[in-house]
């Protein structure tokens, strides 16, 4: 089973064109499906409607995912922007039922996460379950709303050293 959820993330990644702002967060996969085109989201809530098509226990994981620096760059502050991809839950595995992360954004993979770069915030059936803001504004005028995040490693050492210092 694990090799038809990996081909189908494969296929994902390769047919669809990541392209930002050419969805809205409200945007229904088969809109984006139609235009083979959208973001992690999108990638994610196609993906999940398949897995769960064919029965498969599935669900959306919003977290965010470390940028690698290009050599001779500074890490920008508040530049990394959160990301989205699927857990599937596998019950027949040799070594015991476990959940397995899939990745369509990136075509990555892996036993609980696709990989050490991914940071998991929330888990939910779709986007509207681990929305990062939700709350109704009483008043007048435009509003706008301004997140940075950024995501980089710690040493083990950072760590503990944050933890002896109550941090």
């Amino acid at each position: 089973m694990v090799d038809a959820v990996r081909d189908l993330m494969q296929r994902i990644h390769d047919e669809f064109c990541y392209e930002s702002y050419s969805t809205e967060v409200n945007t229904p996969a088969l809109e984006a499906l139609a235009q083979r085109k959208g973001v992690c989201q999108d990638f994610a809530h196609i993906m999940l409607a398949c897995l769960r098509a064919w029965g498969l226990s599935a669900r959306y994981v919003s977290g965010y995912l470390l940028t690698q620096v290009a050599p001779g760059q500074t890490r920008l502050v508040g530049s990394d922007a959160s990301h989205a991809w699927v857990s599937v839950y596998l019950p027949d595995w040799p070594e015991g039922a476990r959940w397995c992360d899939f990745d369509p954004t990136n075509n990555r993979d892996g036993w609980g996460s696709p990989g050490e770069d991914y940071v998991t915030l929330a888990i939910g059936r779709d986007y509207a379950d681990v929305s990062p803001l939700r709350g109704v504004i009483h008043g007048g005028g435009r509003h706008t709303l301004s997140v940075g995040v950024t995501v980089e490693p710690v040493t083990c050492l950072a760590l503990l050293q944050n933890s002896l210092h109550g941090q």
